[in-house]
C-alpha cells in the first residue's frame, strides 16, 4: 500500500470523526452550554451546596438550644450495705441493709437568660453566609476552568485543522514533484525532500489528533460528563477575532471572592469576639422536676411497692467570677483579627498585580493578534508563489519547503494569539469575581 493511500484512509476516518460529528451520545457544544452543564453536573459543586444545607443544621441546632429539655430517670437500687452517719446523738443508718431502692423522675430545664446561646445563634447565620460565599466561589472557579479548557479544547481543534490543512497542501505538492520525477524532469533529491516533508506534516497531524482528544477529555472532566460520551464543538477560535477589546484600568475587586471570604470571615471573628465576652456574663435558668420513690423494699417487685411523690421548682443563676483562659481566648481572638487583616491587605495587593498582569497580557495579544492575521495572509500568498514558481522550474524544493512551513507557523501562532487573549480574559474576569454565567 503507497503512503498516499494510507494516509488518505487514516485522515479519512479522523475527519469522519471530526465533522460527522453526531454519533450516538454526541454532545454539541457551545461555551455557553459547557458552562450549564458543569455547573448542573460537577461533583464539587454539589459538595459546596451540601456544605450549605449542613450549616443551615447547624443554624437550627443554635436556636433550639433555647426550647425547653426534658429527662426521665429510672433508677432500681439494691442497699447491701446502708451507710451509717455518726452524730453526737449517736449513730443513725441511711436505710436498711439488704433492701430495694426505686426512684423515678422527670426533669425540666428552661434557659431564661443565656447570652451565649443568642450569640452563637448570630454566628451560625455568618457562617451559612461564609459557605453561601465558598459555594459562590467554586462557581466561579468552575467557570474559569470550564471556559479556559473550552478554549483549549477550541485551539487543539484548530490546530488539527491548521495540520489537515498543510497536509492536503504537502501532499499535493509531492504529488507534483513525484510526476515531475517519474518523467525524469526532476531530481531524485526534489522527490526524497517532498517525501520527507509529507511524511512530518502527516506526524504533525497525527500529533494534532492526540492533543485534541486530550483536550476534549479535560473539558468533559470538568463538565461532569462521563469519557464515553463524545462531545462536538462547531466553533474557531477565529471567530472571536471581532469580540477581542482592551479592557478599562480601573479593577473593582468587591466581586472577588477571596475578599469576600476574607470579610466574612473577619465578621465571623468579630462574632465570635461578642461571643467570648458572654463568658463573662452570668446565665439564668430555671427548672422543675417530679419524683415518685419508695424506700426499703423487701422484695424486687417494683409494681407491688407504696410510692411517695414530690416535686420541686428552682431558679439557678450563674455567676462568672474568675477564669483566667477567658482573658486569654480574647486576646487570642485580637491577634486573629490583626492577622486577617493584614492578610486581606496582602490579598488585595496580589489580586490587583493579577489583573494588571492580565490586562498588560491582553493588550500585548490584542497587538499580535492582528500583525498574526496578517502573516497568515502573506503566508499563503508565499505558498502560491513558491509553488508557481517550482512548477516552471524557476524555484527549488527547498523553497516550497520552507513556504509550507512557514503557513503552518503563520496560522498556528495565529490562532494561538487568540487563545492567549481568551484565556487571559477568562483569568481577569475571575479574579474580578464576575457573574456572567451564575444564575
Amino acid at each position: 500500500m503507497s503512503l498516499g493511500v494510507l494516509m488518505a484512509g487514516t485522515l479519512g476516518t479522523q475527519a469522519q470523526e471530526q465533522q460527522g460529528g453526531t454519533s450516538l451520545g454526541t454532545v454539541n457544544l457551545t461555551l455557553d452550554k459547557a458552562i450549564e452543564i458543569a455547573l448542573a453536573e460537577n461533583p464539587t459543586i454539589r459538595v459546596a451546596d451540601k456544605d450549605i444545607e449542613l450549616k443551615k443544621i447547624a443554624d437550627t441546632e443554635a436556636w433550639q438550644s433555647l426550647l425547653p429539655t426534658v429527662d426521665a430517670t429510672l433508677s432500681l437500687t439494691d442497699n447491701l450495705k446502708v451507710a451509717e452517719m455518726v452524730t453526737g446523738m449517736g449513730k443513725f443508718k441511711m436505710g436498711v441493709d439488704g433492701t430495694l431502692n426505686a426512684v423515678g423522675g422527670v426533669t425540666m430545664n428552661l434557659p431564661l437568660f443565656a447570652p451565649a446561646v443568642y450569640q452563637n445563634m448570630k454566628l451560625t447565620k455568618e457562617d451559612i453566609l461564609l459557605a453561601q460565599e465558598k459555594a459562590r466561589g467554586s462557581r466561579l472557579d468552575l467557570v474559569n476552568q470550564v471556559t479556559k479548557a473550552y478554549y483549549a479544547a477550541l485551539l487543539a481543534q484548530d490546530s488539527y485543522s491548521v495540520m489537515q490543512k498543510s497536509y492536503k497542501t504537502s501532499e499535493e505538492n509531492f504529488n507534483v514533484v513525484n510526476n515531475k520525477y517519474q518523467v525524469g524532469s526532476v531530481s531524485e533529491y526534489d522527490k526524497i525532500s517532498a517525501e520527507v516533508q509529507n511524511r512530518a506534516m502527516y506526524s504533525n497531524v497525527v500529533s494534532a489528533q492526540t492533543g485534541l482528544n486530550l483536550a476534549k477529555l479535560q473539558l468533559k472532566v470538568l463538565m461532569g460528563i462521563t469519557p464515553e460520551v463524545d462531545v462536538a464543538i462547531d466553533d474557531s477560535l477565529s471567530r472571536y477575532e471581532g469580540t477581542l477589546m482592551l479592557p478599562q484600568a480601573d479593577y473593582a475587586l468587591e466581586g472577588n471572592s477571596s475578599l469576600r471570604q476574607i470579610d466574612q470571615n473577619m465578621k465571623l471573628l468579630e462574632r465570635t469576639r461578642k461571643l467570648l465576652k458572654t463568658n463573662f456574663m452570668p446565665t439564668v435558668a430555671f427548672q422543675i422536676s417530679g419524683q415518685y420513690q419508695s424506700y426499703a423494699n423487701n422484695n424486687w417487685n417494683v409494681f407491688g411497692y407504696t410510692y411517695s411523690n414530690s416535686a420541686t421548682m428552682s431558679f439557678a443563676v450563674n455567676i462568672p467570677i474568675f477564669h483566667a483562659s477567658n482573658w486569654t481566648k480574647l486576646k487570642s481572638n485580637r491577634v486573629q483579627i490583626a492577622q486577617l487583616e493584614d492578610t486581606r491587605l496582602d490579598t488585595q495587593r496580589k489580586l490587583n498585580m493579577a489583573a494588571e498582569s492580565y490586562r498588560q497580557n491582553m493588550a500585548s495579544t490584542l497587538a499580535q493578534v492582528a500583525s498574526n492575521a496578517e502573516a497568515v495572509k502573506q503566508a499563503e500568498k508565499a505558498v502560491l508563489i513558491a509553488g508557481k514558481r517550482y512548477e516552471v522550474g524557476r524555484g527549488t524544493i527547498l523553497e516550497l519547503n520552507q513556504s509550507e512551513t512557514a503557513q503552518t507557523q503563520a496560522e498556528l501562532t495565529y490562532v494561538q494569539s487568540i487563545y492567549d487573549y481568551l484565556t487571559n480574559k477568562a483569568d481577569l474576569d475571575y479574579t474580578l469575581g464576575k457573574e456572567t454565567y451564575l444564575k
